[in-house]
């Protein structure tokens, strides 16, 4: 089952952490979370799923930033999640959706435990302008049947800004 609105609402500070929380951005089954003024692109343009890869940071100015198509952007979330109980799910905002921007590539699953921030897989159709603090995706949170246990792997454990891949950790 997906937790309603209200639900969320009544667990935060309890088993749901946002922070910062803003109840406007709550929906009848979701919240919305925002985007950080940050990007970060790949330098290499080939990327090998056994190597680290370095990022370049891109800042989001107050007045925008165009997207270039089939260019993959990683972003992050404005706000810090945290869930012990439910298995947290983002999706892109359909408004946003709706201009042609795919706000996670695959990795719209979350596991229960995870706390940090969201790194956002960001990738347009055509030339899209973001701006910071915009209300970019939505969380929402399913109940768990059976035994419960928590993500332990560490790889994004508590982070504190944009993740690139760290694929090439599971080859050692």
């Amino acid at each position: 089952m997906i937790l309603s609105g209200p639900e969320i609402k009544k667990q935060m500070g309890k088993t749901i952490f946002i922070e910062p929380f803003d109840e406007s951005r709550l929906n009848p089954n979701s919240y919305n979370l925002s985007l950080a003024n940050e990007l970060a692109v790949y330098e290499e343009e080939a990327l090998d799923m056994k190597t680290p890869h370095s990022l370049r940071h891109i800042k989001i100015p107050s007045e925008g930033l165009w997207l270039e198509p089939n260019k993959l952007y990683l972003g992050r979330t404005k706000e810090y999640t945290k869930t012990d109980h439910y298995v947290p799910m983002l999706e892109g905002r359909s408004s946003v959706g709706r201009l042609g921007l795919f706000i996670h590539v695959t990795a719209g699953f979350g596991d229960i435990g995870f706390a940090g921030y969201w790194t956002l897989e960001m990738f347009c159709v055509q030339p899209v302008k973001i701006y910071p603090d915009v209300e970019i995706c939505q969380i929402y949170y399913h109940t768990l049947a059976g035994e419960r246990s928590l993500y332990k792997s560490g790889k994004y454990q508590n982070n504190t800004g944009i993740q690139p891949s760290l694929i090439y950790r599971d080859f050692k």
